[in-house]
């Protein structure tokens, strides 16, 4: 049987992703409660017990509203494929045009597929030398959601867009995980330093000297940082020519299809 989640399944939701997808049930938790909310949050169980679970975040593109499937986790593949089916008729119900996934690995990337889904919102990923310059200049960590979303919306209005609210979640998650958000009146970027190289999650800047001066003005302030790894949307503009194309989410259309070829997904929970 497939239904809306209800508070007394949360415990049994927090024990089977354990089991299955590891440690993290604190985060899957905050993900049901703010990041879908549980009105977004359909189980499949039998003879009462739990099976599988997958919650359905509301997103948009543009002027169309969808669901960013996340945290699938099931204890068996029929289960998995009949949820997911009954989530997305559910979400169709609500207005729905589109669902959107991001696949952990080859098993799910197949899986998605044999349900409908084609790939979408490829990436570029790209390797810079980083120079000194002490004028480069921005600031560090001053990026609220809410300004999160503006900028993204500013940016690259063509993107699949959450809610400040849910932003907020995701911005929790990355600061928990050491992230560092440099930004200045041309663009900011989201990154995380290992070693002496920074690792941009995203970054968009008005062009690529002022990308360059965010990536300096973030070298500053590491100090020893000289080399960087940037994931930009695979069209976007900046450092054109430059990396590695590769495959990231997914897209299923619940509606009439439009077109997606250049829409751009990023900072999102991932399984």
């Amino acid at each position: 049987m497939f239904r809306l989640m209800q508070s007394f399944d949360l415990a049994a939701m927090k024990e089977l992703w354990e089991k299955l997808c590891g440690d993290g049930a604190d985060l899957i938790e905050k993900a049901i409660q703010r990041f879908a909310m549980p009105e977004n949050v359909y189980i499949a169980e039998e003879n009462g017990l739990l099976q599988a679970f997958v919650l359905a975040v509301p997103v948009s593109v543009r002027n169309h509203a969808g669901s960013y499937l996340y945290g699938l986790c099931s204890s068996e593949t029929a289960a998995a494929a009949g949820l997911l089916d009954y989530a997305c008729a559910e979400q169709r119900k609500k207005g729905a045009e589109f669902s959107v996934a991001i696949p952990s690995g080859e098993a799910q990337t197949e899986f998605l597929k044999n349900r409908g889904f084609a790939p979408a919102f490829a990436l570029r990923c790209l390797h810079r030398p980083v120079e000194r310059n002490l004028w480069s200049q921005a600031e560090f960590d001053t990026v609220t959601a809410k300004t999160l979303c503006e900028l993204r919306q500013k940016y690259c209005p063509d993107s699949v867009m959450l809610t400040p609210e849910r932003m907020m979640v995701v911005l929790s998650d990355l600061y928990s995980r050491g992230a560092t958000i440099v930004s200045n009146r041309h663009g900011y970027g989201v990154y995380f330093r290992q070693g002496e190289t920074l690792y941009f999650a995203e970054l968009f800047a008005e062009d690529d000297r002022a990308a360059e001066v965010l990536l300096e003005a973030a070298r500053e302030k590491e100090i020893v940082a000289e080399k960087a790894v940037i994931t930009i949307g695979a069209d976007q503009p900046l450092f054109w020519g430059e990396g590695t194309r590769m495959e990231y989410g997914m897209v299923r259309f619940e509606a009439a299809p439009f077109d997606v070829s250049g829409t751009y997904m990023r900072l999102m929970l991932e399984n």
